[in-house]
């Protein structure tokens, strides 16, 4: 059977190919094969980010203007069948994505011995540079986590109509929901920006 065939079969194959190579490259520089966690838990958080950030900008670059083209279109096919098919599996993917992406973001930093320094912004006794880098995007992060369970999702239900709610409500709801998720945009830059200079140095140099 061909793994490409289903999703549980292409993410397979992928891990699985991800791991030999792996395996690998540490054969031949002859490095040992021993467990590096550190490295497997920022590759959890990449691909927890990446499946994150790819649907918040794919709802604010493709979904939102699409649904308002479909909307101005007159007797165009319209948005309901993204409403609902689309958007509630896209939601799904976006919140957890935010979830898991924050937990192995702050695993990860644990592992380092930096997760107090980064959530004191790298000014506490053991203050670093790269810690105010890694601080900034952890609580930029945070930030956005809080805006994905407390205002997109909460009012997303509404708007979908997967909870009860007046038309007054909904069009409420789909504003809060609109202004929360380009905030998140917004964040998104400077947190991506501080978590590249987290070991890469800024991008202004001393």
């Amino acid at each position: 059977m061909n793994p490409l065939s289903s999703l549980k079969g292409t993410i397979t194959a992928g891990v699985v190919l991800a791991i030999v190579i792996a395996l690998i490259v540490a054969v031949l520089a002859k490095t040992g094969i021993g467990f590096n966690e550190f490295s497997f838990i920022m590759w959890l958080h990449v691909i927890a980010g990446i499946t994150w950030i790819g649907m918040l900008y794919y709802f604010n670059l493709v979904q939102v203007p699409a649904l308002a083209a479909a909307a101005a279109d007159q007797g165009g096919p319209g948005g309901a069948g993204i409403s609902k098919y689309v958007a509630p599996r896209a939601l799904l993917w976006f919140r957890w994505g935010a979830v898991f992406t924050w937990l192995t973001g702050a695993t990860y930093l644990e592992h380092v011995n930096l997760l107090g320094d980064a959530f004191m912004l790298g000014l506490g006794p053991r203050g670093t540079l790269p810690g105010t880098y890694i601080g900034i995007g952890a609580w930029l992060g945070t930030i956005m986590l809080f805006n994905v369970w407390v205002l997109i999702w909460p009012n997303q239900k509404k708007v979908l109509g997967l909870v009860e709610a007046t038309a007054e409500q909904i069009a409420k709801a789909r504003r809060v929901a609109f202004l929360a998720s380009r905030t998140n945009t917004v964040l998104s830059i400077p947190m991506l920006m501080s978590m590249v200079s987290f070991g890469h140095a800024g991008f202004f140099l001393h």
